[in-house]
């Protein structure tokens, strides 16, 4: 996947997710390099078509320099439409008689775009009938007519609502009508006092697996107390034998699975599967992105060639949004399920070898450019290996969770 073009910008990942709190549409934000000289912009669109494929699903791509976004247009008007791809446009990019003509030819050729913000006037028919989609954010949905800038009809098009940053502002963007929220609001971490959710029966099973693990007892004794709980059995060997996995042979049980993985191997995968049994459906994004963490950061530790760095890492990102979907702070959280010490040390007191990674994680979710690039050069990351870790991690979640 390595390509010279990586070296030259700095990419964040997120999702659109739906009223079901579902990841409906998968989005990847390009950035310039500050201070970087452009990339060849025919290597980002082949790098994007290889990175992506139609198999993949759709997939908005939000590129923020207008002159990649113009070199991208020229690509696809030369290379042929991406159905899949939603290619975001500015709304003042509209104000060019010529880019609306060329928008409209690419649509009618089956190329998805999206509008991103509001028009300084409203649009006229023929303009909306290019695009698929609005991204609003939410202070420009909530406008009215006789501010500084004239409102349009939000349902002119279907809108994803940005900007949102409770869960509670989400379900408002829902009930408005919005088909769906950029990112997901995680909202503030729990302190103590603060109403707690109750441990799911399968969170103690988990729990008592790990701890298990961590004695290395025997396999019939682990085995034991699996079989308490036939529904998660079933769930660890699907995601087990999930393409995202890569296993050649087919796990059949989790003796099998002990046999072919080994404690360590499949502990991490017991991290995976725990926030999985918060089954609530609003807690369903917080899983999305608590996994897309874990891949992150095992595709970071990978470059330091240690694979126990790498299973810890994982675990880490999948248990850093844990203390929300239970509503527990970690101090007491982590009092009852065992972690290594250095991924406690990371989610208590955001120190120690996974601190810089995790910090990262939350950059690429929140996109912002200048917070990536600060949290890269503290893991010593040339923009290059960056960047192949966010693709990487990318393809992995979406054979994971497809």
């Amino acid at each position: 996947m390595s390509a010279p073009v990586l070296d030259h910008l700095i990419l964040a990942g997120s999702a659109l997710f739906d009223a079901r709190r579902q990841p409906s549409i998968a989005r990847l934000t390009v950035h310039p390099l500050p201070g970087g000289p452009a990339p060849d912009p025919e290597a980002l669109a082949a790098l994007l078509a290889g990175t992506w494929p139609a198999e993949a699903g759709p997939i908005a791509l939000n590129l923020t320099s207008e002159t990649w976004l113009r070199a991208l247009l020229d690509w696809l008007e030369r290379a042929g439409v991406q159905a899949h791809w939603l290619v975001e446009l500015p709304a003042f990019m509209l104000a060019d008689a010529a880019t609306t003509d060329r928008l409209a030819t690419l649509s009618s050729h089956g190329q998805g775009l999206v509008l991103k913000g509001r028009p300084l006037a409203p649009l006229a028919p023929e303009q909306l009938r290019s695009f698929k989609l609005a991204v609003i954010d939410v202070d420009e949905e909530r406008r009215v007519p006789g501010e500084a800038a004239p409102a349009v009809p939000a349902r002119s098009l279907p809108f994803a609502q940005s900007g949102v940053h409770t869960p509670a502002e989400a379900s408002a963007a829902f009930k408005r009508g919005a088909t769906a929220v950029v990112g997901w609001p995680l909202g503030d971490p729990p302190v103590g006092g603060t109403q707690r959710r109750d441990f799911p029966g399968a969170v103690s099973t988990v729990a008592e697996l790990m701890q298990r693990l961590d004695r290395e007892e025997p396999v019939g004794r682990l085995d034991e107390v699996l079989r308490r709980d036939p529904a998660l059995a079933f769930r660890l060997i699907r995601y087990i034998n999930s393409p995202g996995f890569g296993l050649s042979v087919e796990i059949t049980s989790f003796q099998h699975a002990i046999m072919v993985l080994g404690y360590q191997r499949l502990k991490r995968w017991l991290a995976l599967l725990l926030t999985s049994t918060v089954d609530s459906p609003d807690l369903q994004p917080m899983m999305h992105l608590a996994v897309r963490r874990g891949l992150l950061m095992e595709e970071l530790a990978r470059l330091q060639g240690d694979e126990t760095l790498r299973n810890e890492a994982f675990i880490c990102g999948v248990f850093s949004l844990l203390d929300r979907m239970l509503v527990q702070p970690f101090t007491q959280l982590l009092s009852k399920l065992p972690v290594p010490e250095r991924v406690a040390l990371a989610l208590l007191d955001g120190a120690g070898a996974h601190a810089p990674g995790l910090a990262l994680a939350q950059a690429v979710e929140a996109g912002l450019p200048y917070d990536i690039e600060a949290a890269m050069e503290s893991l010593l990351l040339t923009p290059g290996e960056y960047n192949e870790a966010v693709l990487k991690s990318l393809a992995a979640a979406r054979q994971l969770q497809g």
